[in-house]
């Protein structure tokens, strides 16, 4: 019987401390960021933007409005999925986007000088902002607005916690269609974006919004994976015995050995299955050619290892 594994009172704090935290970076990334310049890369903040540009009333309002119900049919039609923490972290993100609106308005922070000339072509105008007009530096904003963006939910996802909102859409179209959820999310974001040319007019800003997922996604996966790279090789080998002592007494790593045929003459040869960081498959590749000239290999990147001596296997 399996017992579920408790966590330790430091380990609980610390992934309440990074739901708050990435709570707090969204609401930063989205206010300071995302809002000024237009931009409405995906979710339901993406749209509560289009909304507030053109019908002035709180993101956070206009968020809240969408993620409430969203979370009651999702619940409703999946079950209860989301847990505890999405409810704490869509109320957080509410909550700290209703305080830096209240307190900071809708200013943005990167732009270069204050212009109040009407006629200026290239100027962005902010309705219900100190900042009328502002000379606006898209490029530097969207990367940056990118990396909040994926630090703050890469730190959602490790809390344990999900970011809901547009995604449960996706889940119950997932749940009824079949389509991956990943061509899902896509496609909802995608639509998003684009109501940010039919709004304003301005091709630039479902672009902008798109290279902003994609900084994004990128900065969530170093967040939630770190920074190290795997390779995983399959070594097919008549010296078993020297090629598994060097991966074990050099590499210091496991493996797991297979026996197979070959499919031309039929002989049988064994396999070795061994996951490694990359500078320890440098040194294998150097060493082989020593170990077993004939030796043949095949090298997959491997996106994400789990188990003993990789990271741990999450919890339920």
């Amino acid at each position: 019987m399996n017992q579920k594994i408790k966590k330790k009172p430091s380990e609980i704090i610390f992934s309440y401390f990074l739901l708050i935290a990435g709570s707090f970076l969204f609401a930063v990334g989205d206010v300071m960021f995302v809002n000024p310049y237009l931009l409405a890369p995906g979710g339901t903040y993406g749209l509560a933007n289009v909304f507030n540009t053109l019908w002035p009333w709180r993101i956070s309002f206009y968020a809240i409005c969408m993620d409430i119900p969203l979370l009651l049919i999702g619940t409703w039609i999946l079950g209860p999925k989301f847990g505890v923490k999405t409810v704490i972290s869509t109320i957080f993100i509410f909550a700290f986007t209703w305080i830096l609106e209240s307190f900071w308005g809708y200013n943005p922070v990167i732009h270069d000088g204050e212009f109040l000339q009407q006629s200026a072509h290239n100027l962005v105008q902010i309705p219900h902002s100190d900042h009328l007009f502002f000379q606006p530096d898209y490029f530097l904003n969207t990367v940056v607005a990118g990396v909040i963006y994926g630090l703050a939910i890469g730190m959602v996802f490790r809390s344990g916690s999900t970011s809901g909102g547009s995604d449960i859409i996706c889940m119950i179209a997932h749940k009824y269609t079949k389509i991956s959820l990943g061509t899902l999310v896509l496609v909802v974001d995608s639509i998003i974006t684009l109501t940010t040319l039919l709004a304003f007019g301005d091709i630039r800003l479902p672009i902008y919004s798109i290279i902003l997922i994609v900084v994004e996604s990128k900065v969530i996966d170093l967040v939630v994976d770190g920074i190290k790279s795997y390779k995983t090789a399959f070594i097919v080998t008549d010296h078993i015995d020297e090629v598994r002592d060097f991966i074990i007494n050099d590499l210091e790593r496991g493996g797991t050995v297979f026996a197979g045929a070959g499919l031309y003459q039929g002989v049988e040869r064994k396999m070795i299955y061994v996951t490694l960081e990359r500078a320890d498959l440098v040194k294998l590749k150097s060493n082989l050619r020593r170990l077993d000239p004939d030796a043949f290999v095949n090298v997959i990147e491997s996106s994400e290892i789990m188990g003993l001596g990789f990271k741990a296997l999450p919890e339920e």
